[in-house]
């Protein structure tokens, strides 16, 4: 059985050649040649391929990553909660009545991203929750704000602000009482991930729960003074700010309050969940979190069971393909740097921490750096590829797969240039596992789980070009490199979904009657 190798370059699409288009302009002659001498075809990696609501909903590296790992599509994220608020099953859970009853005396908090990107969040499901929390007699509320400027336009704060600020008015009464409280750009407080970065979390909890920080008269306020002190400063790197009262902070999370974190996706909710839920937490000092009622939109890890109360349940992914060929004996081995791993490890396997298998898989994790991405653009590309080649040389595995960030996580910097030394970077190392590959006589896929290097720059409402730090709509490749050329790719309209398939049937094996279908001939 020859190995087959999986390597995911996230972020990296097909552009459309222009100014913005990081892929185009970057030098990749590996990546060139496969595509001008390879089997290959373009895949949906966006909205309805992947479980989200429409196809105006970009992808993103969660979805994408379960996609890939387990050849179906689930509903997930947006449209999960999305139907449950249409259904009313998010209000009648026993955790919604907890976090109500939890706060009768007190006040209901929401933290979360104030954006309607449907990648972590979605304002909409904001206005839905502060709605149910009025209507079950909830008499106070805070919302907590993370500004986006990543899967939204970088500077459209104020646009999403104002939306909030005009429904709270509406909402208000004699008897409801609902402000924000606190903010900052989410790549400054709250939403770290992977444990790269705690002091993130730890300034988002001096924010939101102490109230400690800069004062303002309202979130407008702190926006418009943070650009006009630092120039060019997008939203996701706005420093946090407290909304304050005669000198004292309106919203000061306290025993007797609940809190609901409404951020649906998983990676970048699990440390402030952990801050606020886990028994003997030593990450800081939190102080005394007993009395509050915590809950996230959704369980983010089922398997640490992260959080401890969450309103509603997450997709029960079954039948991987990581299940399938620990069925056959087959040994697999993953890799990436923290920024990525767990992509490659726990949303490949779907939404699992743990391994299928013990015995028979491998999982690596790089250390990425914790600095800017745009400061160190190659980010750990040459580690992984070295990981790589070793694990393909070793002869132990027959299905390996990593994820190269850069495209990505450079991406969302904004930095076209570092952005095209990311990509150049990874089509390095792509070409280092093709000469590996081909000493062992492996097979090679090359693909994506979403867009974003392919788009960098976008026209604004005044019709100005614009940096864009957002995923695209673009789709990505699947390419199949195979020196023996024994397979062939069929004509047809595919989407990530579509690759676990076609893995199976490179080993010979008859794919689960519920995955999407193979790409082979």
């Amino acid at each position: 059985m020859r190995p087959v190798v999986f390597v995911v370059m996230d972020g990296v699409g097909y552009g459309d050649g222009g100014a913005g288009d990081a892929v185009s302009l970057a030098k990749t002659p590996n990546l060139d040649n496969l595509l001008a001498t390879c089997q290959n075809v373009k895949l949906k990696a966006h909205g309805t391929a992947v479980g989200l609501p429409s196809d105006d909903d970009m992808g993103n590296s969660e979805v994408g990553h379960n996609a890939l790992g387990c050849g179906q599509i689930y509903a997930q994220g947006a449209k999960l909660v999305d139907e449950s608020i249409r259904s009313g099953a998010l209000f009648g859970s026993d955790s919604w009545h907890e976090v109500v009853d939890g706060c009768k005396n007190g006040t209901l908090h929401f933290i979360g991203l104030l954006s309607d990107g449907n990648v972590h969040s979605n304002i909409s499901h904001l206005f839905e929750l502060i709605k149910g929390a009025k209507k079950d007699g909830v008499c106070r509320v805070r919302v907590h704000i993370l500004l986006d400027g990543r899967d939204v336009p970088a500077t459209s704060a104020l646009d999403y602000v104002n939306q909030l600020e005009v429904f709270l008015t509406e909402m208000r009464a004699d008897d409801f009482d609902c402000r924000i409280a606190s903010g900052g750009g989410r790549m400054k407080i709250t939403m770290d991930r992977y444990e790269a970065d705690w002091g993130m979390v730890e300034r988002g909890w001096s924010t939101h729960v102490r109230g400690e920080g800069r004062g303002f008269a309202s979130a407008a306020e702190a926006i418009e003074t943070y650009r006009s002190e630092q120039p060019g400063i997008i939203d996701q790197d706005l420093p946090p700010f407290v909304i304050v009262e005669n000198v004292e902070p309106v919203g000061r999370i306290q025993s007797g309050d609940s809190v609901v974190l409404f951020n649906f996706r998983g990676d970048r909710a699990l440390e402030i969940c952990r801050a606020f839920d886990e028994v003997g937490f030593a990450k800081f000092d939190r102080g005394d979190v007993s009395g509050i009622t915590f809950a996230g939109i959704l369980e983010y890890d089922s398997d640490l069971k992260i959080p401890g109360r969450y309103i509603l349940p997450p997709p029960d992914i079954q039948n991987t393909l990581s299940e399938l060929l620990v069925s056959h004996g087959i040994a697999q081995y993953a890799v990436s740097e923290t920024q990525k791993y767990g992509h490659v490890t726990y949303f490949w396997n779907g939404n699992r921490s743990g391994k299928v298998s013990e015995e028979l898989e491998t999982f690596e994790e790089i250390l990425s750096d914790n600095i800017s991405f745009d400061q160190a653009p190659k980010m750990k590309s040459r580690e992984i590829s070295d990981k790589l080649i070793a694990a393909i040389e070793s002869g132990k595995y027959g299905f390996l797969r990593c994820n190269f960030p850069n495209g990505d996580m450079v991406g969302h910097t904004g930095s076209l240039d570092a952005t095209i030394i990311g990509v150049e970077a990874v089509d390095e190392a792509l070409g280092r596992i093709l000469q590996a590959a081909e000493k062992v006589g492996a097979m090679v896929i090359v693909t994506a789980d979403h867009g974003n290097a392919d788009k960098m720059l976008e026209k604004s409402k005044s019709g100005d070009m614009t940096v864009r730090t957002a995923h695209s709509l673009n789709p990505v490749p699947f390419i199949l490199w195979d020196s023996q050329q024994e397979r062939k790719l069929k004509d047809g309209s595919f989407g990530l979904a579509n690759c676990a398939a076609t893995v199976a049937e490179l080993f010979g094996l008859t794919p689960p009657d519920c995955w999407e279908e193979s790409m082979l001939a």
